[in-house]
């Protein structure tokens, strides 16, 4: 592939004679330092650093821009950071590439008006209707300080990371396996939100494609064998639901996979699942040319309920194993894959992931415990993070198994990896947290196995979703918080009252005693949907950023101000309401793509 690139400008003061020529190495090198500094510290979500492109020249005028821009054009630059130490000629430097994302890093510094250009640079965005995010450090450097300050570097690698990810997304494939599981309205794919905001192709595949492939034999057999004997090695079984129940004949009958077959129907299953999305060169030389090409998928959905599961085994260890930064090969990427196809959950998978890197967790938002009920139920008040109460997360084996937990840091603490950090005791050590329940036939007629675990772990992580509102369009909410690590007197007695053949997460927002944050229960009352996900990390200052780009309002977030990096132009909407000021800014501005 072709991975998108930041384009860096170095911008100079056009004045030969003297000026122009004692700023060329500074502004060189501070091109060449922002590069530097984005290709060491980032990553592409394959593991891969992020490339940057820089200009072959300083930029002093229009003659020069247009140079860099001829350059930047097959280079699949998806974003231009322009630099420079000094007074520089506006409109007649700036990027004016409409399709760009756009920051400017200007020196502050007192030998040379850098801080000036940079305003000047700003307000000829914002009056030809381009967002551009404004760089500049909190302190005055010397003029031949050649280090990038902290707050300078966070905000480059902040802009970076999130274009990148807008890049990533681009003239990719969301793909409905399926249609809409139970009247979920996130079910209901929503096609211009896809295509006007995220860039992203919306494709629709039956889900008897996947018995056709099963039937016709048409998957990679040499891979089917490799995994089949890693599930049976790995894959241990634990309770079983069923077990003792005098079903209704309905359900007895529904079932078409007999139980000691579901393990091989659902290992077919997920390789099917897996080539759809991406396609499998083996395929070809199989003589299936059109299924070896793949849909060139970035994520995806599978409806299951109920057409598919009434008859079939559930797709929850698809589900999750996609998810999950491993499989039967070892480590590998993990893919955001919506259980229900709840594609606007899908979506905040995506999201969160790309700023993350590390898997997503698909969870019901299931319950709030406030202190009082934990008490009266189990005779024991909570403490620590969650002692303002918690919501249980949880929903029927989706998540990605690095959601229990397991995998260790370098301190020996719990936390989440990025997969090229993973190692084969993170691996093992998420294996051995799990068990596969046996589907609950009731809910499941057609069987299949559920993945089941427990989050023992207090983690940071950043829950969030998208919705759409109608007569706004899409909306992000995000909370960021830590998994709790509930007492065992606790977790066995509250987590027995409900599907205990799922994996589950008990979650503590961060409060902040205003809003949506005033306490547990306002978060809870406030969640847009039945669905959420959780990520790694507190990463909510990303994905306020991100949203910014793709012109997605922030209706709900625990981000504190300081943290929050926008384009410049949204002051012009308002300072004193900064929320009314993004939901108007995103209005005036529309879909990136749009």
């Amino acid at each position: 592939m072709k991975y998108p690139k930041i384009g860096i400008r170095p911008v100079i003061d056009g004045r030969w004679g003297g000026v122009r020529e004692s700023l060329e190495n500074q502004t060189m090198g501070m091109a060449t330092s922002a590069a530097k500094l984005i290709e060491e510290k980032l990553c592409y979500p394959d593991g891969t650093p992020v490339q940057c492109v820089v200009s072959n020249t300083t930029i002093g005028g229009g003659a020069e821009a247009a140079e860099c821009e001829e350059q930047f054009a097959g280079e699949n630059v998806i974003a231009t950071l322009t630099v420079t130490p000094c007074w520089c000629y506006g409109m007649e430097t700036y990027d004016m590439n409409p399709k760009t994302i756009k920051a400017v890093w200007g020196f502050n510094g007192t030998e040379r008006p850098g801080a000036v250009y940079l305003a000047a640079v700003m307000a000829a965005y914002a009056q030809n209707g381009m967002p551009a995010f404004s760089i500049y450090g909190h302190d005055v450097q010397d003029m031949d300080d050649r280090t990038i300050p902290e707050d300078v570097a966070e905000k480059i690698l902040r802009f970076a990371k999130c274009a990148v990810s807008v890049g990533w997304m681009k003239n990719k494939s969301y793909v409905n396996l399926g249609g809409v599981a139970m009247g979920i309205a996130g079910s209901y794919c929503n096609a211009s939100f896809f295509r006007e905001y995220l860039g992203i192709r919306p494709e629709w595949v039956d889900m008897t494609e996947i018995v056709r492939r099963i039937t016709l034999e048409i998957y990679d057999h040499d891979e089917y064998d490799r995994a089949i004997k890693w599930v049976r090695e790995n894959c241990k079984e634990g309770f079983d639901v069923n077990a003792g129940k005098n079903l209704p004949e309905i359900i007895r009958k529904s079932k078409v996979v007999a139980p000691d077959k579901d393990w091989e129907f659902i290992t077919k299953m997920t390789l099917v699942v897996r080539d759809i999305l991406f396609g499998n060169k083996k395929l070809d030389e199989m003589g299936w040319h059109e299924e070896a090409l793949g849909k060139n998928a970035v994520a995806g959905g599978f409806q299951g309920q109920r057409n598919w599961t009434d008859w079939l085994p559930n797709a929850d260890f698809t589900e999750a194993i996609m998810a999950s930064t491993f499989n039967w090969d070892g480590k590998k990427m993990p893919t955001p894959f919506a259980t229900e196809n709840d594609t606007l959950n899908g979506a905040a998978m995506i999201l969160g992931t790309l700023v993350s890197d590390t898997a997503p967790c698909f969870h019901d938002v299931r319950t709030y415990w406030s202190p009082d009920a934990c008490e009266r139920v189990t005779g024991k008040r909570p403490d620590g993070v969650a002692k303002d109460g918690f919501i249980h997360l949880i929903n029927s084996g989706a998540t990605a198994l690095d959601g229990c937990g397991a995998s260790k840091n370098e301190n020996g603490e719990a936390c989440m990896k990025p997969f090229w950090k993973m190692n084969d005791n993170d691996i093992n050590a998420c294996i051995e947290a799990t068990d596969w329940c046996r589907a609950n036939y009731e809910y499941f007629r057609g069987g299949g196995f559920s993945s089941h675990f427990r989050c023992s772990a207090q983690m940071p992580v950043t829950m969030l979703r998208v919705n759409i509102v109608d007569g706004i369009g899409p909306v992000l909410q995000l909370a960021e918080g830590y998994t709790v690590d509930l007492p065992d007197e606790i977790h066995n007695t509250i987590d027995q009252r409900t599907d205990k053949t799922w994996p589950t997460t008990w979650f503590a927002p961060t409060l902040t005693g205003e809003g949506a944050f005033k306490d547990v229960y306002s978060v809870m009352a406030n969640w847009g949907a039945n669905h959420g996900v959780t990520v790694y990390g507190h990463v909510g200052d990303k994905l306020i950023t991100l949203a910014s780009m793709l012109r997605i309002p922030v209706n709900m977030h625990n981000v504190d101000e300081s943290r929050i990096f926008r384009p410049h132009c949204w002051a012009a909407f308002g300072t004193d309401d900064r929320q009314a000021a993004d939901y108007n800014a995103c209005k005036t501005y529309g879909a990136l793509y749009k």
